[in-house]
C-alpha cells in the first residue's frame, strides 16, 4: 500500500472519535486491526492487546463517561502514525478511572499517539490523560500528605 496521506489519517481517527462520542464499541473496534495494542497510560490494566480486551476497556469507559464533545488542538503526522491532542467534554455519570462521577460535568485533555497499519487501521493506540484536572473536577485532589507533602509548613 503506498503512504497514508493526512487526509486519510484524518479520516480514521475522525471516524474512530466519531464511534467513541456516540459509545459505538463495534465501530470503535472497526477502526482497529484484530491485534491491536490498546495502551491508556496509568491504567492498572497495563496495555491491551487484542479486539477483545480493547472491548472490555470500551464498555467500561462508556458506562463512566458520557461524552458530549472531543475537540481535536492539534495534530502531527508521520509516514505511519498521528498524534492528536485533544479536548474531551462531557458528564462522569459512572465511576471514570475509580473516582465517582457522580454525574458532575467533565473536560479534559487528552493526548493519543496512534500507530496505523497499511490497510489504514489503527493497530496501536497510546493515551495519555490528564487524570489531575479529572481528579479535581471530580472533587479526589490528593491531600498535600497524600502527594508527599508530609511535614510542610503551610
Amino acid at each position: 500500500m503506498e503512504k497514508m496521506t493526512k487526509e486519510q489519517f484524518d479520516h480514521m481517527i475522525d471516524r474512530h472519535f466519531r464511534f467513541e462520542a456516540e459509545d459505538d464499541v463495534e465501530g470503535v473496534l472497526s477502526t482497529m486491526v484484530a491485534d491491536v495494542e490498546h495502551d491508556v497510560v496509568g491504567s492498572p490494566t497495563g496495555p491491551l492487546h487484542g479486539r477483545q480486551q480493547a472491548r472490555g476497556f470500551y464498555d467500561a469507559l462508556f458506562a463512566d463517561l458520557s461524552g458530549e464533545k472531543v475537540t481535536s488542538l492539534r495534530r502531527y503526522y508521520g509516514p505511519d502514525f498521528v498524534v492528536d491532542e485533544s479536548l474531551w467534554e462531557g458528564t462522569a455519570p459512572g465511576t471514570p478511572f475509580g473516582i465517582p462521577g457522580q454525574g458532575k460535568s467533565l473536560s479534559f485533555r487528552l493526548l493519543h499517539v496512534f500507530d496505523m497499519a497499511p490497510d489504514g487501521l489503527i493497530r496501536r493506540e497510546n493515551v495519555w490523560i490528564d487524570l489531575a484536572s479529572i481528579m479535581q473536577q471530580l472533587g479526589a485532589t490528593p491531600t498535600v500528605a497524600a502527594a508527599g507533602q508530609e511535614g510542610a509548613t503551610q
